[in-house]
């Protein structure tokens, strides 16, 4: 959502079990980290591929985890959350975040992840990677920007789904599930309509979230005991026949607007008030042979004999005839407008840095943070005694060089003793690593300055400095609205470091 503290692993336990899974064909080569490249490496339809991610990555795409970037979040039955955020490379992701016991044994955990990863499906909201780090355990997807089909289902503010755009829904769904089962994953967890979620263009996705438990003997169920299929009551075991009667419950959910309990569905529908369990807000806006057929396919999910049930593929199959406006676009049918960000325009007033990086004046930022100095490394480094060594000294007398080639304005000499003092990695600095990150820019090297942008915010997650190297280097790259949002979120973080009472 086993492993590492970085994708490079030095632990040699971890490399040792690296090593085995490697052999076991789960785990990459150890240097395939997801963020080696601005790009990462793809697979068809331009879904990354599956990679270990390292907490450092997590942490800086959410912002450590910032309580703002929660997309999702469960209570006690289901004790995990769902974060979005940003890579460095600027791709959305969705992080699960699991609780620290949820998967004790990392390879188990890992195992699984690489199961689920290896689909890649058009009806699916991919998985593209996870991390072990710890006690932490976390799983990386495509994100969907469009909510879920609960949402728009049962808490809409300006339009329900159109009755075509829920046979999408249903349509689609049933093609994700045949494949996950054809590709031997026929075990979906807890499949509900916020397991449904929309993508940029409107499209209905399946999370790949539930092809995983919750934890490694947690329950596959987490919904009200009314709508969990009757053989799991019985055995506490999800099967491929469960999936199918929650597929019926997500089928009376697409039919009737609200989350019905199958009994008293099923009471309904014996009692021909087919009238009463369509939504109203469709104000009769469906065709009858259409929605008499769905609901034929949702008594048959919802039989109480799971041998009784249709299988997946017969339902997409009984489906796709259903189907009315193929050729309208789903952003249309769910009454949204195409994704399409616009370079947001900054709402609070900048700082001499933040107008310096949104005017690009390259000398104005040399001057600020000569100036600046090192006062927002503090408590970055803790070392012991014994680490302050021969080799210590030539670390900082290579940053000292660094800083007078920095300030005498010989970018190409600085960047060489602020990398020999990186590479040591004794210490962690995000001052030279913005400097260096300036250097960069002055020499044209707009790649290199946004990754040491990147790793100053790695180092220090709220720093305002490491946003503002960042928007510059975006800019310099012509990803303008990506470097508008950086200069927002920057100005941001400073306007919180002011209300906090420290300086920016």
């Amino acid at each position: 959502m086993g492993c590492c503290e970085s994708a490079l692993g030095t632990h040699p336990e971890r490399e040792h079990q690296h090593q085995q899974q490697q052999e076991q064909g789960l785990n990459p080569p150890l240097n395939t980290h997801p963020l080696s490249s601005a790009a990462a490496t793809t697979a068809a339809g331009g879904v990354p591929s599956f990679s270990e991610f390292s907490l450092s990555d997590l942490k800086a795409a959410t912002n450590n985890f910032s309580p703002d970037y929660i997309v999702s979040e469960s209570g006690e039955r289901a004790p995990n959350l769902v974060y979005k955020g940003r890579l460095q490379n600027r791709r959305w992701i969705a992080v699960k975040k699991f609780t620290k016991l949820a998967w004790p044994d990392p390879k188990q955990f890992a195992e699984e992840a690489w199961g689920v990863g290896k689909l890649r499906h058009r009806r699916l909201a991919n998985l593209i990677g996870y991390c072990c780090d710890g006690d932490e355990r976390l799983l990386v997807a495509e994100y969907m920007p469009n909510d879920t089909l609960a949402k728009h289902l049962f808490h809409w503010d300006k339009q329900t789904i159109e009755w075509a755009m829920r046979l999408r829904v249903a349509l689609n769904m049933a093609e994700a599930l045949d494949y996950c089962s054809s590709e031997g994953l026929p075990l979906y967890h807890d499949l509900n309509a916020y397991r449904v979620l929309f993508d940029e263009d409107g499209d209905p996705r399946l999370s790949c979230f539930g092809l995983m438990k919750n934890s490694r003997d947690g329950k596959s169920y987490s919904t009200n005991l009314a709508y969990t299929p009757p053989e799991y009551l019985r055995t506490g075991r999800v099967t491929p026949e469960s999936v199918i009667y929650s597929f019926g419950t997500v089928l009376l959910d697409l039919l009737s607007g609200k989350h019905i309990p199958p009994s008293h569905a099923l009471d309904m529908l014996r009692a021909k008030n087919i009238v009463l369990l369509m939504d109203s807000h469709l104000e009769g806006k469906f065709s009858s042979e259409e929605a008499t057929a769905v609901i034929g396919l949702a008594s048959q999910c919802l039989q109480n004999e799971p041998r009784e049930r249709p299988s997946m593929k017969d339902l997409a199959a009984s489906l796709d005839p259903l189907q009315t406006k193929s050729d309208v676009p789903s952003y249309i049918m769910l009454g949204i407008s195409k994704q399409v960000e616009a370079p947001p325009t900054p709402q609070r007033p900048l700082s001499p840095m933040g107008d310096a990086c949104s005017r690009m004046d390259l000398t104005a930022i040399h001057e600020i943070l000569v100036k600046m100095h090192y006062r927002d490394d503090e408590g970055t480094n803790e070392l012991s005694f014994q680490e302050w060594t021969q080799q210590m000294k030539e670390m900082l007398d290579a940053r000292k060089r660094g800083d007078s080639a920095f300030r005498d304005k010989d970018f190409r000499t600085a960047i060489d003793n602020y990398s020999q003092f990186i590479n040591v990695g004794t210490m962690v600095s995000p001052t030279v690593h913005a400097r260096r990150s300036l250097c960069y820019l002055l020499c044209d090297q707009p790649d290199a300055a946004l990754r040491d942008a990147m790793q100053a915010q790695n180092i220090s997650p709220d720093w305002p400095v490491a946003f503002y190297m960042q928007s510059v280097a975006l800019a310099k790259l012509d990803m303008h609205q990506d470097a508008a949002d950086m200069l927002n979120e920057a100005a941001g973080l400073e306007e919180k470091r002011q209300k906090g009472g420290r300086g920016s």
